[in-house]
């Protein structure tokens, strides 16, 4: 491989280092390493292989037991036990995990913490998952927006249809008020007549939106030489998919709303004129 590969050493127990695993598993033991999906695509490898690095110009050959999810440095890079390295020639640590016990406030105890450090030189802060936080989070912005995009494009749709409604039945409604109807059973019937295009399109929508997500999140990634953790995409509980199921019914009453209250407002004298 080209250039130079960053490899952090690991020492005690680093299973609970935040990486997220995309397959395999984190390394138990020395001779074990984890990588990105960078660092498998430069150096054409994979799950299972054993690569070699100089260090100091001795050799260290370890076996890729997993795949990590970790973005945030473009170039290549190898996660390890340290005792992966020969005797003696191990790196020395600069940073150290703390790992608290359920019900302490993590930030709190970075604050204490760092300030019995700052006589050294030392710093500490919470942490978070590493290379996942900040790219999960712009792309569930990226995707909250285009969902609103979306949204309001189809609610722009039934507004459409059903103004166009409103105005070719003018006249009977003019006669259904003047027997009777009362501006609540108009809004309520105007709603009712898009219930049925509302249940159909989130019926035809689920599972189209489903099949899409599979087929575009990963590719997203591979757009960018990145392997999605299943945090990353298996994103859709019972709940939510049963939200998302009703969201057709929700954007069909949302778009009708506003035709459908001006339809109550409007005189009856003026419908019954209406040709």
């Amino acid at each position: 491989m080209a250039g130079t590969t960053t490899v952090f050493a690991f020492t005690g127990d680093s299973s609970r280092a935040g990486y997220r695993m995309v397959t395999g598993h984190w390394f138990q033991g020395p001779g074990e390493a984890v990588a990105p999906s960078t660092f498998l695509t430069e150096a054409a490898a994979e799950v299972g292989d054993s690569v070699t690095f100089q260090y100091h110009g001795r050799a260290v050959t370890v076996r890729i037991v997993g795949e990590v999810f970790d973005p945030h440095m473009q170039t290549n890079e190898l996660l390890t036990d340290a005792g992966s390295f020969p005797a003696g020639t191990a790196p020395r640590p600069d940073t150290w995990a703390i790992y608290v016990k359920p019900g302490t406030d993590p930030a709190a105890y970075a604050t204490a913490l760092g300030g019995a450090l700052a006589p050294l030189g030392l710093t500490a802060q919470a942490g978070q998952q590493h290379g996942s936080s900040d790219v999960i989070a712009a792309l569930n912005s990226l995707t909250a927006t285009l969902t609103l995009l979306l949204v309001l494009v189809a609610g722009l749709g039934v507004f459409n249809t059903v103004v166009l409604e409103i105005r070719e039945r003018v006249r009977d409604m003019g006669v259904a008020k003047a027997l009777g109807m009362t501006p609540r059973q108009t809004v309520g019937m105007v709603l009712a007549s898009v219930l049925l295009v509302g249940v159909v399109g989130g019926a035809i929508g689920l599972p189209a939106g489903l099949a899409l997500h599979g087929l575009t999140l990963p590719a997203m990634g591979h757009s960018a030489g990145l392997d999605f953790p299943a945090a990353a995409t298996d994103v859709f509980g019972t709940p939510t998919l049963v939200l998302l199921a009703l969201g057709g019914v929700l954007i069909a009453v949302l778009g009708a709303l506003l035709p459908a209250v001006r339809a109550a407002r409007a005189r009856t004298v003026t419908a019954l004129r209406a040709e």
